[in-house]
């Protein structure tokens, strides 16, 4: 079982505290080169939540079975296992935005972050929790590369989720931004990822300053003493 304060502790580390694209800044090749729109961004943290999820629940089930000086072998090869049934699965529904992605599905078998999480957390933790920790890492992409890729998106066409008819079809994208906008093209180029991606640190830098600022000037709760009878 968990206890509400962990899953509080948990999903807040993995959303927000120590959130893989804002707080640890890993996976920098997938978050610029990918979210040149918001689709994109989010299935591709999709794939990553799966395949975290599952790596993190079989390396918590299989960590006292797995010998401490080979383990690092192990887990690439329980990601890879996990990464080739995904991208199969891909590649047999979603085809058109399986090209798409190209390589940055294989690719997720490097990922630091998963490797990360499966070492740090997944092996030393139940398998509730290493599954809740992977979700919940995930997460944490998907949001900020949903949203890296829509403002990317937005400046670069003046639309948002272009692509969805890949997933959806019959879908179309929306026209946020009169047709007769031309477009910014440094939003779709690198050069604008690293500038969004730093504006996005800077905000997260500036609000968790303001909760730390909050949190000093709040005055400290009444201590309750025992009356005299």
């Amino acid at each position: 079982m968990i206890t509400r304060e962990e899953f509080r502790t948990i999903a807040g580390n993995g959303i927000w505290k120590q959130n893989t694209s804002i707080a640890q800044i890993l996976g920098l090749c997938p978050l610029l080169a990918v979210t040149t729109n918001a689709v994109n961004g989010i299935m591709l943290s999709l794939a990553t939540i799966i395949v975290m999820a599952l790596a993190n629940v079989a390396v918590a089930s299989l960590r006292n079975f797995i010998p401490h000086e080979i383990r690092i072998p192990v887990f690439i090869l329980i990601v890879a296992a996990l990464v080739t049934v995904v991208d199969l699965l891909f590649n047999a529904n979603l085809h058109e935005l399986y090209l798409v992605l190209g390589i940055f599905i294989p690719l997720i078998v490097t990922n630091c972050i998963v490797l990360a999480r499966v070492e740090a957390f997944a092996a030393k933790n139940p398998p509730l929790q290493s599954t809740l920790d992977g979700i919940f890492m995930g997460v944490g992409m998907l949001w900020t590369l949903a949203l890296l890729g829509g403002l990317r998106e937005l400046l670069g066409s003046g639309t948002l989720l272009g692509g969805i008819d890949m997933v959806f079809p019959g879908l179309q994208p929306i026209q946020l931004l009169p047709e007769s906008y031309p477009g910014f093209l440094l939003g779709l180029l690198p050069p604008g990822a690293f500038i969004l991606l730093g504006c996005m640190i800077a905000w997260k830098n500036w609000m968790d300053a303001r909760a730390a600022e909050r949190a000093r000037l709040k005055p400290p709760a009444p201590v309750a003493t025992a009356g005299c009878h």
